[in-house]
């Protein structure tokens, strides 16, 4: 871990180039940092002024009357790399630059003066955030190194002063955000704050020159404040970090909610514009996402929704996604009902004796089955806190959502302490969604008492899913794994002498050879190069044939026709074995042709694909998609980075859209699922054993039969790397 302390919790900051105009970045950053009473020295740094905003100015960081943490670099990028070397001979020991037009801005000049950025960090070993960037806020230090508008802030704290005491200790649950763009990262917490969350670190990182976001969330996660990270990321500088600061976050319980832009064409170009990133493989991010149990937000509403169910309840996360919703709209609790079902949550009836306890505080026109429809008497006579209290206590329920319209701050007030005893003693989380805008009054008093208030319907459902779904993988993940599946060293060898022997291309028959060494289909041994030797194999196999063009010129086989099924009788061998290679030779007349592979049909299955993808920031990727080959056309993919355990390739199954398919749909058999998943972790060992060999491999399709029947692997393809 990079100690960050100099950068976040600095003594002494100097801010060079600033100036008594509030209205540009020069004085607006001092100012902000000044209005929200930062206890360290603040030394504004100007050569044209002996004061700056009250503050006596001094010419240089040389003549600041006490050595430099932190120095914040406001002035062209042309004088940076000079500015940051007068630091470095300073003893400054860290240093964030706002300024821009480095590798962000077109031509080599900004992507040279970046560079001049690294070198002098190395040099003088200092810590340096940006460039291009918006700064950073440490609320407990009160410390805002920003222009950002969110903190020129009249009226609200930085933490609600209910989260947190004069002498630094706090109840926890705190958000930290890292985020790659300043914009983005400070709307968070502006969003955030107005629903009374506590907010610890908000710290936009710009360019990432010498200090990326991973870094950060790195040291963020050995913050005891700090309860869940909310990321924005445009891509990873170095992914090589990602996995170990995942896995550290996630065993650390505390949930990383990202927002990862890339997705599209239109989102790469923006990506790289913005901040010299070149945005990864979409699909490769959210394979690492799944791995590791990280959240994916899709705004800022849904994210600081979504952390607001963990900063509330992240040491009460539900047990099982059962949830039960008190109301006093009857059709306000249907409509949360239905989004409940849209987010995966189910709403049991309760058990008789809750009922039992329930239907006395219940006018004749209530009910308490789930959802509860308490009406608005029983609002008015017992209150939230008690209702949900008597729901929670059900074995049927892990969570309770409750819909109020939270307008009143009368009739929440006259309940107060019971809140208040609720909300302390609750084992289960209670989740409240406003059907109508919510005093500020009643959203300070829940959120005192630990409950999230939601606006938004579906976020609140989301939220309780989310947090039922984090807590069930990091359960999971915490357990003892069996060990995997490993090849022996005879295996290992059988298949290096396949590999070594081919070519860049390995044709189906060359890679069968290859991945059969660890039982990864059959071997090919049918090979024909004239008709006759077609109709021998044919012959042998007793039954009807396939037969397939073997060319490492020729990948796609079904797109160039030349392949021929169900082929029966010497014949028609003979006349498919001439038609097979024509089409070849039509589709690619300059192909090398190795011959016609003549293999029995395989009985009927599900079809699937299954590959290994080399991505260009996270390496080799195992690919599980449904259609076999129309995989394209259903596009229901999902990715894993390896290695692959028995687990996670059933989890892989799990999150194919079409999954239910493998139970089997209108009277077919279920599929042999436990075949498909012993074939998927021995394909992920192959892969990892020749990681350097390997860069791509298609198994496609593959049939799953019925239970108990195992799979068919019915086409391969290997491609080797090419050797730099």
């Amino acid at each position: 871990m990079t100690d960050l302390g100099p950068l976040l919790w600095p003594n002494t900051v100097a801010l060079v180039g600033a100036a008594d105009d509030t209205d540009i970045l020069r004085g607006r950053i001092l100012n902000i940092m000044r209005h929200h009473d930062f206890a360290g020295r603040l030394f504004p740094v100007s050569r044209s002024r002996q004061t700056v905003q009250g503050l006596p100015a001094y010419a240089s960081i040389a003549a600041c009357p006490e050595p430099v943490e932190l120095a914040i670099l406001v002035i062209p990028a042309a004088a940076v790399a000079d500015e940051m070397t007068r630091c470095g001979e300073a003893g400054v020991k860290a240093v964030l630059i706002i300024s821009s037009g480095f590798a962000e801005e077109p031509g080599q000049s900004g992507t040279d003066m970046q560079a001049d950025i690294c070198r002098i960090a190395d040099h003088y070993g200092m810590l340096v955030s940006g460039p291009n960037a918006e700064g950073f806020a440490n609320t407990a230090a009160k410390l805002c190194a920003t222009f950002s508008p969110t903190m020129e802030m009249d009226t609200l704290p930085l933490v609600p002063a209910w989260h947190s005491d004069d002498d630094g200790d706090d109840d926890g649950g705190h958000i930290a955000v890292v985020a790659q763009s300043g914009g983005v990262g400070f709307s968070f917490f502006d969003r955030g704050r107005a629903r009374e969350l506590p907010f610890s670190h908000i710290v936009t990182t710009g360019n990432e020159a010498a200090l990326e976001s991973l870094q950060v969330v790195d040291y963020l996660l050995d913050d005891p404040k700090t309860g869940v990270i909310l990321m924005f990321m445009e891509d990873v500088k170095t992914p090589a970090l990602f996995a170990p600061v995942a896995e550290k976050a996630l065993r650390a319980g505390k949930p990383l909610i990202v927002a990862k832009v890339g997705r599209t064409d239109a989102g790469v170009r923006a990506a790289a514009s913005h901040t010299a990133a070149l945005a990864g493989t979409y699909s490769a991010y959210q394979a690492m996402f799944r791995r590791y149990g990280i959240i994916e937000g899709f705004d800022q509403d849904h994210m600081v929704d979504l952390a607001m169910g963990f900063s509330c309840h992240g040491q009460r996360l539900p047990a099982g996604r059962r949830v039960g919703i008190f109301t006093a709209s009857g059709g306000a609790g249907g409509w949360l009902a239905d989004a409940c079902a849209d987010a995966g949550l189910e709403v049991p009836e309760l058990d008789p004796a809750t009922r039992a306890t329930i239907d006395p505080h219940l006018p004749a026109y209530g009910t308490s089955q789930n959802p509860v429809d308490g009406t608005a008497q029983t609002i008015r006579q017992r209150g939230y806190a008690e209702m949900c209290e008597l729901i929670a206590r059900s074995p049927e329920v892990d969570a309770v959502l409750a819909v109020t319209s939270a307008r009143n701050p009368a009739g929440w007030e006259r309940e107060r302490e019971k809140l208040m005893r609720v909300g302390a003693e609750m084992q289960k989380p209670i989740l409240l969604w406003a059907y109508t805008l919510p005093h500020p009054a009643v959203r300070e008093l829940v959120s005192r008492a630990g409950f999230p208030l939601f606006e938004n319907m579906r976020h609140c459902a989301e939220a309780a899913a989310a947090m039922a779904g984090y807590r069930a993988f990091r359960e999971d993940f915490l357990k003892p794994t069996a060990a995997s599946w490993t090849a022996t060293t005879a295996r290992h060898a059988a298949a290096a002498d396949v590999l070594n022997a081919a070519g860049p291309v390995l044709c189906e028959y060359e890679a069968r050879s290859a991945l059969a060494a660890y039982d990864i289909g059959e071997a090919s041994t049918a090979l024909a190069e004239t008709a006759e030797e077609a109709i021998i194999a044919a012959t042998l196999s007793e039954q009807a044939v396939a037969l397939k063009v073997q060319s490492p010129d020729i990948l796609h086989k079904t797109e160039a026709g030349a392949i021929a099924l169900d082929v029966r009788g010497g014949p028609q061998v003979a006349a498919a074995f001439d038609r097979v290679l024509a089409k070849a030779r039509a589709h690619t007349p300059a192909a090398q042709i190795h011959g016609v592979l003549v293999q029995p049909m395989a009985a009927a299955g599900l079809e699937v694909i299954a590959g290994i993808h080399r991505d260009v920031q996270f390496g080799l990727m195992l690919m599980l998609g449904l259609g076999g080959v129309l995989v394209e056309a259903f596009s229901d993919v999902v990715f894993s980075p390896l290695p692959v355990s028995h687990v996670q390739a059933q989890k892989m199954i799990k999150d194919l859209k079409g999954a239910h398919l493998f139970d089997g749909v209108r009277g077919a058999a279920s599929a042999d699922i436990e075949a498909l998943v012993e074939l998927l972790v021995r394909l992920s060992v192959f892969a990892q054993d020749f990681a350097g060999q390997i860069d791509e491999i298609d198994l496609n399709p593959i049939r799953v039969h019925a239970a108990g029947e195992g799979v068919s692997v019915l086409d391969a393809l290997i491609i080797q790397r090419r050797q730099t």
